[in-house]
C-alpha cells in the first residue's frame, strides 16, 4: 500500500504518530474517563511545575500516573517486541506461519508459569512475582535446550530447529498438562495466563524490561541487512559474506529475548508475532530497514488499542486480550491478503 510512495522517514513519523494517538486514547479511555486536555495539562506540570493551575481531580492523577500510564506503555512494548521477534523467525526460517514462540518459547513461558502457581509459596522480585519470573527463565531455559538439540556440529540447520521446537513444545505441554489436573484451584489462573493479559500494575516493571527490549530491539535493527541476506538462503547470504550460523545464534537469542521479556509482563499474547510482520510486509515492503520498526510501531499500536479493548468492553470484567488480538487483527489480515493475492501466491 505505501511501498514506493513514502520515503522511510515519513513512513516512521507517521507510524510514531499512530502509537501517540493509540496510547492518547488508551489513557484518557476506561472506567474512568479522563479528557486528554486534562492528560497534556498533567504532562505539562510534570516537566514545568506550575505551568498550568491545577483544576482537575487529585484521583485523576493517580488514574493516569500510577495505573493507565504503565500499563499502555508495557502493551507498546510487549506489542513491538513480539511484532519484531516475529519478522526475525520469519526470516531466519523461511516460514512465513513462524512467530516469536515456534522454537519452545511459549512451551517452557507455560510451564513455568504454570508450576509457579501451583507452588504453595510467594514470592517478589523487582516489582515481579513469582509466575513471571519462572515463566521468563522457563521461556529461555527452553530456546537453550531446542537450540542445543538441533545443533549438528557447529551447524544449526532451520528443519532440525523447527522439529526439535515442536517435540519439546509438545513435551512440555504434557506436563503441564498434567500439573493442570492436580493444581485444582489454580487452573482457572492458568488457562487465563495462557489467553494473554497485561499484568503492568506500576513503573517498576516496565523499567525492569522496557530497557532489555529496547536494547534487543536496537541490536536486531543493526542486523537488519543480515535478515535480507537471510531471506535469499543461507548459502547466497554466506556468499554475500554473513557469518551465517553466528549470526542465526545472535538472532535467535535476541529474538527469543524479546519474546521472554514480552511474557513476564503479558502471559502468552498470540496473533500479534504471527500477523503483525504480515501486515507491515504488505504496508512497507520486505526491507527490514523498513519491516523492523514498521512491525515494532505497528505491534505497539495494535496491542494498546487491543488492549484498550479487553479491560473496557465487558468492564469491569476484562477479557483476555489474546482473545482481543485474533478477534481484531484477524479480519483485517484477511482483507490484506485478498488486496494482496499475488503476493501471497492465490
Amino acid at each position: 500500500m505505501f511501498k514506493g510512495r513514502v520515503g522511510y522517514g515519513t513512513s516512521v513519523l507517521a507510524l510514531l504518530a499512530l502509537l501517540a494517538m493509540s496510547g492518547m486514547v488508551a489513557i484518557s479511555v476506561g472506567a474512568v474517563s479522563v479528557p486528554v486536555e486534562e492528560i497534556l495539562k498533567m504532562g505539562a506540570n510534570r516537566v514545568a511545575v506550575g505551568t498550568f493551575v491545577r483544576d482537575w481531580p487529585e484521583g485523576d492523577e493517580v488514574i493516569i500516573g500510577v495505573i493507565r500510564l504503565p500499563r499502555v506503555a508495557g502493551a507498546a512494548l510487549v506489542g513491538g517486541a513480539l511484532a519484531v521477534a516475529g519478522v526475525v523467525f520469519q526470516a531466519l526460517l523461511k516460514n512465513p506461519m513462524a512467530d516469536p514462540y515456534i522454537i519452545g518459547t511459549s512451551g517452557g513461558a507455560a510451564l513455568g508459569a504454570t508450576v509457579a502457581m501451583t507452588l504453595p509459596v510467594t514470592a517478589t522480585w523487582l516489582g515481579f512475582g513469582l509466575v513471571p519470573v519462572l515463566a521468563f527463565v522457563g521461556a529461555m531455559s527452553t530456546v537453550l535446550f531446542v537450540y542445543n538439540l538441533a545443533r549438528t556440529g557447529p551447524r544449526v540447520p532451520v528443519v532440525s530447529l523447527l522439529l526439535a521446537g515442536f517435540a519439546v513444545s509438545s513435551m512440555l505441554a504434557a506436563v503441564m498438562s498434567s500439573l493442570m489436573l492436580i493444581s485444582g484451584s489454580a487452573l482457572r489462573r492458568v488457562i487465563l495466563w495462557t489467553m494473554g493479559g497485561m499484568t503492568v500494575n506500576g513503573w517498576q516493571q516496565v523499567a525492569v524490561v522496557g530497557p532489555v527490549m529496547l536494547v534487543g530491539a536496537g541490536a536486531i535493527y543493526l542486523l537488519a541487512g543480515d535478515l535480507n541476506a537471510f531471506l535469499l538462503g543461507e548459502e547466497e547470504a554466506a556468499y554475500l559474506g554473513v557469518d551465517v550460523e553466528r549470526r542465526k545464534i545472535l538472532l535467535l537469542f535476541l529474538g527469543s529475548l524479546l519474546t521472554g521479556a514480552a511474557v513476564a509482563i503479558s502471559g502468552l499474547v498470540g496473533f500479534v508475532g504471527l500477523v503483525i510482520p504480515h501486515v507491515a510486509r504488505l504496508l512497507f515492503g520486505a526491507d527490514h530497514r523498513i519491516l523492523l520498526p514498521a512491525s515494532g510501531l505497528v505491534g505497539g499500536s495494535f496491542l494498546v488499542l487491543a488492549d484498550l479493548v479487553a479491560r473496557s468492553l465487558l468492564a469491569p470484567t476484562e477479557i483476555p486480550v489474546g482473545i482481543v488480538t485474533a478477534l481484531l487483527g484477524a479480519p483485517f489480515f484477511i482483507y490484506l491478503l485478498r488486496r494482496n493475492k499475488k503476493e501471497y501466491g492465490f
